[in-house]
């Protein structure tokens, strides 16, 4: 028996403290692209012809998530009756496959090209006050996105919190600006030599390994954002309170397992299998799972679907054997 309360829609207001840390990356790296670009064009430099392409992409990214953002926040309807969550996890695959393709791709072409005929950097002051305002624009966007990061991880360290996290904004950014502040070193340390040092074709090596930052940072994000598509559990913290509050009802001898799907950072679909008191009449039964119901939804707000299943311990596992393997 399940419950047969329709699905809730999901709030407008979807992740607002990610939705800022977009802007105000999107605005840093509007800054950023604009100055890049003209250094580019003045200093004939291909490492900040790079930078340039990079923050270029990084300003269409934004746009991207913060559309998807958008999207997600649509009600559900007859067609997608759980909503359109993961319309925000689409556009973050997009996003990394963005700076793979476009931002990876143009530096290292860039770079092979500078290197195969290299040519000298003309007034290179230029480049290092670009570079040194560009490290202020994207070293402030780095600090929001790390401060709203850090507080969505809670005691995960960095790279635990990025592989938990079911909320693209806040990695995606926090990546973005951290490969930019290494691409900035890296055409600095590009220009300096190729100016100080005399070596030209430093400047089209800088230019490839910027490239190779951004396909790594990339390659991670492109996996992490496939992940949240296919569907991720909830967190093993949310699990285990969904159990514990269905067994505190007291028609309910045992919560047997759940599971879980996360639709968007803030929309998760429950399945939970229960066995129900064997004196239980099926009134009493639906009475239980809408008591079930609220009590779940009251502690956790993000559940915008919650079937139960009323069903024994053997038939669970039997059931989660097929599922999940004899393992």
């Amino acid at each position: 028996m399940k419950s047969r309360r329709k699905p809730t829609a999901p709030r407008a207001d979807t992740n607002p403290s990610s939705r800022h840390v977009v802007y105000a990356a999107l605005v840093g790296n509007l800054l950023v692209a604009a100055t890049k670009a003209i250094a580019a064009a003045l200093t004939g430099s291909s490492a900040m012809l790079s930078e340039a392409v990079h923050s270029v992409v990084d300003s269409v990214n934004e746009i991207l998530l913060l559309y998807g953002q958008r999207q997600a926040a649509r009600r559900a309807d007859t067609e997608h009756p759980f909503g359109h969550g993961r319309e925000l996890y689409f556009w973050s695959f997009i996003v990394a496959l963005l700076i793979f393709a476009v931002g990876a791709g143009v530096s290292v072409y860039q770079g092979i090209a500078h290197i195969r005929s290299p040519e000298p950097i003309r007034s290179p002051h230029i480049s290092y006050v670009v570079l040194a305002l560009a490290f202020v624009f994207e070293g402030a966007s780095w600090l929001v996105s790390l401060r709203q990061f850090r507080a969505a991880k809670g005691h995960l360290d960095l790279y635990e919190g990025f592989r938990s996290s079911k909320d693209p904004p806040s990695f995606l950014v926090l990546f973005e600006d951290s490969a930019a502040l290494i691409g900035i070193v890296l055409a600095a340390l590009g220009t300096f030599a190729a100016t100080t040092l005399e070596m030209p074709v430093a400047d089209g090596t800088a230019s490839v390994l910027i490239g190779l930052v951004l396909g790594s940072i990339a390659v991670l994000l492109a996996r992490e954002s496939k992940s949240l598509l296919i569907g991720e559990a909830a967190s093993p913290a949310f699990v285990e309170s969904v159990l514990r509050i269905a067994s505190e009802v007291d028609a309910v001898v045992r919560a047997n397992g759940v599971l879980t799907a996360h639709m968007a950072p803030d929309q998760v679909v429950v399945a939970l299998s229960v066995e129900f008191k064997d004196d239980l009449k099926v009134p009493d039964v639906e009475d239980a799972i809408l008591e079930i119901e609220k009590r779940v939804r009251e502690a956790h707000p993000e559940v915008i679907a919650l079937f139960v299943k009323p069903q024994t311990p053997r038939a669970f596992r039997d059931a989660a054997r097929k599922r999940f393997g004899d393992d």
